[in-house]
């Protein structure tokens, strides 16, 4: 016995039809536009004000911004925040697995060192380790409680830009500690357990499975921590090592002209952020692979 179809409903193929031939408005937000409007005339106006005021004095700016003395002051910025940035991951990775561990000694000497650097500002640090030679007039290196084999004179050790490097290094060491444990508890419990289900060693276990997963947790985090460090370093003007701010400081205490000389810092303060966060992005592609966005 055979079935007929029944025929289909006019109804519902005029509605069908109905639908594909509406056309869908979209929704207007006509005070976008304005604020928008309002935003691009106020940047025309601050641009016109760079360009037309007199007081920003872009002709000393122009003479001083490639000068032989500046580059070389942004040099020894550049080598400030190397140095403070490489020593202070180094320490911060240890402090991080100190505060890890299941030794309550390690726990303890790490939780006081993060506590106790992170409380005393950065220039107390600084002038501490610059008047070190007042506490200390002498260091030996032997056994300890014991014999000396070797004595050096601190004066002639530690120089002012050795001091600026020791307390850069030792304060970023405290932050980036905690940047790095938060990177390695955020991945969760179930990868630690995976890696040992499948037999590897400790160590490939944390390189290979845990620290790719934590980086993209630490790698933002560390990036602003390097660049906090760059601008931070204008603080050892105080110890009258010349770096970039103190240079420009030296040269508009000569001539006056502090607005352009300032802009001249700022530049290359720009310049350099923007270089680190372009290493920033490619860092951060590389460690997102495998990952979603």
């Amino acid at each position: 016995m055979s079935t007929l179809a029944a025929p289909p409903d006019s109804r519902e193929e005029d509605a069908h039809h109905d639908d594909g031939a509406l056309t869908v408005a979209p929704t207007r937000h006509p005070w976008r536009w304005v604020v928008g409007g309002i935003a691009l005339l106020l940047v025309a106006q601050f641009a016109h004000g760079l360009a037309v005021n007199p007081g920003w004095d872009w002709s000393t700016f122009a003479q001083y911004i490639t000068a032989a003395s500046v580059l070389s002051a942004l040099k020894v910025t550049i080598e400030l925040t190397f140095w403070g940035t490489l020593l202070g991951f180094f320490i911060g990775v240890w402090l991080a697995i100190g505060r890890l561990s299941k030794n309550p000694v390690l726990q303890a000497i790490s939780w006081a060192y993060i506590w106790l650097f992170r409380s005393i500002p950065l220039i107390v640090q600084l002038l501490f380790w610059f008047n070190i030679a007042y506490l200390y007039k002498t260091l030996s290196l032997g056994v300890p409680f014991g014999p000396a084999f070797y004595t050096f004179d601190v004066n002639g050790v530690i120089s002012g830009f050795t001091a600026a490097v020791i307390g850069l290094a030792l304060h970023q060491a405290a932050y980036s500690a905690e940047i790095i444990r938060a990177g390695i508890i955020s991945v969760d419990q179930g990868q630690w357990e995976a890696a040992r289900s499948l037999g590897l060693p400790w160590r490939r276990q944390f390189f290979g499975v845990i620290a790719p997963q934590a980086m993209r947790g630490i790698l933002p985090n560390a990036a602003n921590e390097v660049i906090s460090l760059f601008k931070g370093t204008s603080i050892v003007s105080t110890m009258a090592i010349a770096e970039l701010f103190y240079q420009v400081q030296v040269i508009f205490g000569r001539n006056g002209r502090v607005v352009p000389l300032l802009m001249v810092a700022t530049v290359w303060y720009i310049v350099l952020t923007s270089i680190l966060n372009v290493a920033q992005y490619y860092i951060e592609r590389h460690f997102a692979k495998g990952s979603q966005r």
